[in-house]
């Protein structure tokens, strides 16, 4: 689609601000139709009268319904709005939900009216609750209202930008393996075991390669040679040693480096593979190819040396270490990292490959935050420091580009007749850019147009780098395409969002030029494929790290209190959880309900010292992760003490207080993410001090008192309960039987969205009812939905959530197939006519 007729000029400022000026009137349209998304709905929903003959047809007893109108208006309306809209100052959020109608029914003979429940009951209860179910409550009834979430207008999120285009100039990187080179980074790389290669020489002179002696794999660098050598053919006055390979990133971030020695070192981290190192030169000029740290030219003296780089996480970079010893009287070598969330530590085969990958171009523009105000990270807003980011981000990849021009052209450097070579460049960026075949004109502008009228190839470049990344083709999700039956290359590049957070890979690309995207059968075996691919369990990570809240948490603790609860301690906890995580996850069942229901964790030596006393835990198998388990073991406790993630010490000192426990911590994200239900914001604001109380109470005791009112206890009765059931975890998550010299009292009753009660003691007792229960169920598929898809799921279609869910229930409670299902549900939705392909 073209949306812009750009006039390319000689004049670089003339042409840049042409094309500024009609991206910058789009983004305003654009903006204004996003933020105008929830006036309008409203605006519907006063101007829209009910239909009530079209309700009565749906309803077994037409008086009835005229009934629950009628006590409606009286009892409710003044509260919740003619048409369950909200009042302003008395209840705002709209009566809108995913409620069984029994389950409404139950709800409203509980709870309402709020100031005198025994005011609506029995047949009232039953005929209030079918009006408000048929008439704006349900999925459906806001459907055929016309009052259905809408898939608005949205761009890429800063993660999906940012992948999209380390992507995009990943797909136009060449192999880096040069056939016939004799320099050791060049040569092909090995299996990807864990390491790096390291290649020793004999040094002589100023030839610090001047002889191999030997070749191996490393899985640390971490040497104290002294006064001796690495090897007994090589002699100790003078050698030199290259490690090369891949360093994994998990997580997205600033990491920190440190070379730690007294003779030369150089590090060079996610550079393109040089060909002028093997002779490991003084100088640091080969093109291209900066070191990270440079600390070449030692005087003798230990240094320690840092540098800080920002990665994408789920990524492995290429990393090389040049190290030379000369004439010095000891020799030592130390590589360290520091990454998100982390410790100083040394880099070893659990991070370290021996194969080593292409460089990947890391956009380190800062850009305003997503908006998250619905619970999920989505492009919604459009703002001038969006678009300024935009522009920032496509200078520096065109920079980016121009400098490694020869490389990913497939030219030398110098060669007069590169401009045949980048007459194809140009079209192909631009293709993948925009994940879809150009046009002609498009064609004709990249391949002809933009060369001819500039002053030179590496300005046409630019411009045609600029051209691509600032364009709405490239910018916007295509989820916001409006023509019915959307093509090929739209599904591709929905599912490669979806799944990757990207754009698609070229066999997805092949598949959509092959029609291959055209049935529900097609679609899945991409999704199978593309499932287990990196950038899935990337995205997988990032959902639960999102669903647990472990981003936004501050563990530390008391140091007096707690003395031995420090940062190494952290670091292997949130490794542990991820580590369950990931092998529940990722096994054949990928069953959900073993996230809540597994009695075991996964620990190394240490946590299992700091948690565990021998004569109440097992030790049980290795874990069965796609990981390596490298110090880590499964440990099982009795079932009554641990439960799934739900007991993990990660989380429960995550949801405590530094010095105690918080059972309105607990509660809260129990109810919320795990039960799945909704909480009002609280009618007032009270902050817990404990200096408040005595000292000789329990928590429990505290928070009782605390939320004893009875505008609290709205939401604190279902709080509560569930909180108060972890009180036999301390502030870090360790058992205990007693608080105060007085035996921990966890039992509560708990009342279920339908009025059901049950008893809470233990954790175990929640996880089983959630594991069982609808409208956790249903929470957790919502959740998964609206991270992936950005969008919310009823906007898919009135029934999609409740579809997905039973496909879940059937499924054996399987994430993995509840991920290719709603891959499926997303990608061949007909935006247009509201239905799949």
């Amino acid at each position: 689609m073209n949306v812009f007729r750009i006039k390319l000029s000689t004049n670089t400022d003339r042409y840049t601000w042409t094309w500024l000026l009609g991206l910058t009137a789009f983004v305003m349209i654009s903006w204004t139709r996003a933020d105008s998304g929830d006036a309008g709905k409203v605006a519907r929903l006063m101007e829209q009268p009910t239909d009530i003959d079209d309700q009565m047809a749906r309803m077994e007893s037409p008086p009835k319904f005229i009934r629950g109108k009628r006590i409606y208006q009286k009892q409710c309306a003044s509260c919740h709005g003619e048409n369950g809209e909200g009042v302003a100052e008395e209840y705002d959020e709209p009566l809108y939900g995913n409620r069984s109608l029994k389950s409404l029914t139950r709800r409203i003979v509980r709870t309402m009216p709020e100031d005198d429940p025994d005011l609506c009951v029995d047949e009232d209860a039953v005929a209030v609750s079918a009006y408000v179910f048929h008439s704006f409550y349900s999925a459906e009834a806001r459907h055929n209202m016309g009052m259905a979430p809408r898939i608005e207008l949205a761009r890429l999120t800063v993660p999906q930008y940012q992948n999209s285009v380390a992507d995009l100039l990943g797909y136009l990187t060449p192999s880096m393996e040069l056939k016939g080179s004799k320099d050791p980074s060049l040569k092909a790389s090995g299996s990807g075991e864990a390491g790096l290669n390291a290649v020793y020489f004999q040094s002589k002179g100023m030839n610090k390669a001047n002889k191999q002696k030997l070749e191996r794999i490393d899985t640390h660098i971490e040497f104290d040679f002294k006064e001796g050598s690495p090897h007994a053919d090589i002699e100790p006055d003078q050698f030199a040693i290259i490690w090369e390979g891949a360093l994994h990133a998990e997580a997205t971030g600033h990491y920190e480096f440190r070379v730690s020695t007294q003779n030369g070192a150089r590090l060079y981290l996610n550079n393109d593979p040089g060909q002028a190192r093997g002779k490991l030169r003084d100088d640091s000029s080969v093109p291209g190819q900066q070191a990270l740290i440079d600390g070449w030219v030692s005087s003798g003296e230990m240094r320690a040396m840092e540098a800080r780089l920002f990665l994408l996480g789920g990524r492995h970079y290429p990393i090389r270490l040049e190290y030379f010893k000369y004439l010095e009287k000891t020799g030592s070598i130390k590589l360290e990292w520091k990454p998100p969330h982390g410790i100083w530590q040394v880099l070893n085969g659990e991070v370290l490959k021996t194969k080593r990958p292409p460089r990947t171009f890391v956009v380190e523009t800062i850009f305003p935050a997503d908006d998250r105000s619905l619970g999920y990270e989505r492009g919604s807003s459009v703002s001038w420091s969006w678009f300024e980011a935009v522009t920032q981000a496509a200078v520096k990849t065109s920079s980016e580009i121009v400098e490694r021009l020869p490389l990913l052209a497939g030219y030398k450097a110098g060669d007069e007749n590169r401009a045949s070579k980048l007459k194809e460049f140009l079209p192909n960026l631009a293709q993948l850019a925009y994940r879809r075949p150009l046009t002609g004109d498009e064609d004709l502008l990249f391949r002809d147009e933009l060369l001819a009228k500039a002053e030179s190839p590496e300005i046409a470049v630019r411009r045609g780098v600029m051209l691509a990344l600032t364009s709405p083709s490239f910018l916007y999700a295509p989820w916001n395409a409006s023509d019915s039956n959307p093509d090929p290359y739209h599904l591709a590049s929905r599912l490669a969002l979806f799944l990757w957070d990207s754009m698609p890979d070229q066999e997805l690309m092949d598949a959509a030029a092959k029609n291959q995207l055209n049935s529900r059968e097609q679609v899945l075996v991409q999704v199978q494929r593309m499932l287990d691919h990196p950038a899935s369990k990337r995205k997988m990570r990032c959902f639960f790290e999102h669903w647990l809240e472990i981003e936004e948490r501050d563990l530390q603790k008391d140091s007096e209190l707690y003395p031995d609860f420090d940062e190494k301690l952290i670091v292997d906890l949130r490794r542990s959880l991820n580590l369950f995580i990931e092998e529940v996850v990722w096994s054949d069942q990928s069953d959900y309900r073993q996230l809540l229901l597994d009695d075991h964790l996964i620990l190394n030596p240490f946590l299992r010292e700091y948690y565990i006393s021998q004569e109440v835990s097992e030790k049980g198998k290795e874990p069965e992760g796609n990981k390596p388990m490298t110090g880590f073991q499964r440990v099982r406790f009795p079932k009554e003490q641990r439960s799934g993630i739900l007991t993990h010490p990660y989380l429960l000192s995550a949801f405590a207080y530094h010095n105690n426990t918080s059972p309105i911590h607990r509660g809260v994200f129990l109810t919320r993410n795990v039960v799945g239900r909704a909480l009002n914001p609280p009618p007032v604001a009270v902050a817990f001090k404990d200096s408040d109380f005595p000292e000789d109470i329990t928590m429990r005791e505290k928070v009782t008192q605390l939320t004893s009112d009875t505008a609290c206890m709205a939401c604190h009765s279902v709080i509560n309960p569930l909180g108060f059931a972890l009180e036999n975890f301390d502030a870090v998550g360790r058992w205990r039987t007693h608080e105060k010299a007085r035996p921990v009292n966890t039992l509560s009753d708990y009342f279920t969205e339908d009025g059901e009660r049950i008893e809470v003691e233990r954790a175990r007792d929640i996880a089983e009812f959630a594991a069982g229960n609808e409208a956790a169920h249903t929470a957790f598929v919502s959740q998964i939905f609206q991270y992936y898809v950005k969008h919310p799921p009823a906007a898919f279609g009135p029934n999609a959530l409740q579809s997905l869910r039973l496909q879940f229930t059937e499924e054996g409670f399987s994430i993995q197939k509840l991920v290719m299902e709603m891959a499926v549900l997303a990608v061949t939705f007909d935006l247009e006519t509201g239905t799949q392909l």
